[in-house]
């Protein structure tokens, strides 16, 4: 006789991650529809997803468009180096963890040109030495840097670089997977020419689509650069002001989950509202944390409330597997560290969860230690 599958609970573990997220049951249910991608209903729903995330950056629509690709926040970035790039340009990565060395990674498979500057995991990028950079390098056309590296959790200081990049005649382009909609970002006033993030970090959608955030001047200028064909941020762009349509088939159900977790974002005080509470989860798990011994990895004031890496205890007896292991068996998911110069584990402060989760987290660790 077939056995039954099992049914999960309707509480799942609670995910302490970089993303994907911990989502509220209302996203999850905004899924439960069909929609046909060429509908009339969905091309409403993406229309005002784009204008959303334009109000998110802070930005003119006159000024400013979103793009959405199809695929993970990687998607997006690789979409961004592989058609905004000119044939002939030159791409300086500032790099102080995993991610800026993503970004160079896919630069170099793609063949462009490119320099680095890397700093080390627990320091933000040298402003003078950009500087110099460009000034020395007249061939550099873009500028990338990441802004909430989530192999640490530092926070580069993106208007900053941008201020430096405006001066020269080079394209800046930043990533804000793990930062947009809980970290304010002026687009204009940081001077950002493109922007990349994704529906499942800080605005708290599912995982299956990236987006881009571009200055529309700096995108109309990009025709004839693509090296691939579904990444053509331009002629995606194109597509959706011809007939609000994606060029391929796109994500519905994740798309439609992301316009409920739009309005989620927007009645809890927007941006602003999401900092002040992920800053709270942040600063509570900071207090239980050093009250067990535990100590961050990077200075507080480079740390940002996104994500905090914490040192292994100096003590023979911790093992992360086994640590990792017993708190997801309590219903607790945090991920392992990425710096490669000390060990780290890594605890997220957001996705939907709210003070008392993170209490709970930590009557968890104080358990699993004992």
């Amino acid at each position: 006789m077939q056995k039954k599958p099992k049914i999960p609970g309707w509480k799942d573990k609670t995910l302490f991650t970089p993303g994907p997220l911990t989502t509220s049951r209302t996203v999850k249910q905004a899924m439960l529809r069909d929609l046909g991608s060429r509908d009339v209903e969905f091309i409403s729903l993406v229309k005002e997803i784009r204008q959303k995330l334009v109000e998110v950056g802070q930005a003119n629509q006159n000024d400013y468009t979103a793009v959405i690709m199809q695929g993970s926040g990687t998607f997006g970035l690789e979409a961004v180096v592989s058609s905004t790039v000119p044939p002939d340009g030159k791409m300086l990565v500032i790099i102080n963890g995993a991610y800026g060395k993503r970004i160079a990674k896919i630069a170099s498979i793609l063949k462009v040109d490119t320099v680095t500057l890397e700093y080390p995991e627990n320091t933000t990028p040298g402003l003078q030495e950009i500087q110099d950079t460009l000034k020395a390098d007249a061939n550099i056309t873009n500028v990338s840097v990441v802004h909430c590296e989530t192999t640490t959790g530092i926070i580069n200081p993106i208007k900053e670089i941008g201020r430096i990049v405006a001066k020269s005649d080079a394209k800046y382009f930043v990533d804000a997977m793990s930062s947009f909609g809980a970290v304010p970002v002026h687009l204009a006033q940081c001077n950002i020419d493109y922007l990349v993030s994704s529906a499942n970090k800080c605005i708290e959608g599912v995982p299956g689509f990236s987006f881009v955030l571009c200055k529309l001047s700096s995108l109309n200028e990009t025709a004839g650069y693509a090296r691939s064909l579904s990444s053509d941020l331009l002629d995606q762009y194109q597509g959706f002001e011809k007939n609000g349509q994606f060029r391929f088939t796109p994500p519905t159900h994740a798309l439609a989950a992301f316009r409920q977790a739009l309005a989620e974002l927007e009645a809890e005080g927007g941006v602003a509202g999401r900092a002040k509470r992920y800053r709270k989860n942040y600063e509570t798990l900071i207090a239980g944390m050093r009250q067990m011994g535990f100590k961050e990895y990077l200075r507080p004031e480079d740390q940002g409330y996104i994500i905090t890496s914490f040192l292994y205890p100096q003590d023979d007896n911790f093992r992360f597997d086994e640590f990792y292991e017993r708190l997801n068996e309590k219903g607790y998911v945090i991920y392992p560290g990425k710096v490669s110069n000390a060990d780290c584990f890594r605890i997220g402060n957001i996705g939907r969860i709210f003070e008392p989760d993170v209490r709970a987290l930590l009557a968890a660790i104080r358990e699993t230690i004992r």
